[in-house]
């Protein structure tokens, strides 16, 4: 009998299950998942009669673009799954499983749309300016950072791959150096150990 996977957002208010097997895991550096994410967005996959919704009360779809909608949780903003228009398929965030998956990592995709700072990509790159501009996936949030982007973390904790799907990736700025332009969809979750994460409750970008 096939072997059943379960998963989750952060907070618990979308879960799901997955019968085996699974594909092998596709880190995309595309830029519609690295401003979901955060970060790269690891990701396995099922067809869609493997897939079950077992309590879907946070779930947000976001429509990215025609060709295929977003899942988050709108109550703590994890990004959860991609599913393309009319494929019978899902695509589902690795850090949303609960338990090992025994899963490999498959391919790199779309390295050629990767940030500066990672080094699998194939991207090329002009030097920053005097500030960065940062927004969301929607651009329902946006600001701008002091230049250059310190140090980058890269955090596995359990909150950080819940949340953004694979391992979170973040540098510090001090909050009063930040300009925003636009807050209207900012949603903020507040965590375990007195967390606070920014993410935007339209498209479930993380900031």
């Amino acid at each position: 009998m096939p072997s059943e996977h379960l998963g989750s957002c952060l907070c618990g208010s979308v879960r799901f299950a997955i019968m085996a097997p699974m594909r092998d895991v596709v880190i995309c550096h595309c830029r519609e998942c690295r401003k979901q994410s955060g970060h790269l967005w690891a990701s396995t996959g099922v067809p869609l009669d493997q897939f079950r919704l077992t309590d879907g009360k946070g779930l947000v779809r976001y429509q990215a673009t025609a060709q295929a909608r977003r899942g988050f949780c709108g109550q703590c903003g994890s990004f959860l799954f991609w599913e393309p228009a009319g494929q019978g398929r899902i695509a589902i965030a690795m850090g949303a499983l609960d338990g090992p998956s025994g899963l490999g990592i498959e391919e790199h995709f779309l390295t050629e749309d990767g940030s500066d700072y990672d080094p699998g990509s194939t991207a090329r790159h002009d030097p920053p300016g005097a500030t960065l501009q940062v927004a969301c996936l929607c651009g329902g949030c946006a600001f701008d950072a002091p230049a250059p982007a310190g140090p980058i973390t890269a955090c596995h904790c359990i909150q950080c791959r819940k949340l953004s799907g694979h391992f979170a990736a973040s540098f510090e700025a001090d909050e009063a150096a930040l300009h925003w332009h636009a807050d209207s969809t900012l949603r903020v979750f507040h965590g375990p150990k007195g967390s606070a994460r920014g993410f935007c409750g339209t498209c479930g970008g993380k900031l």
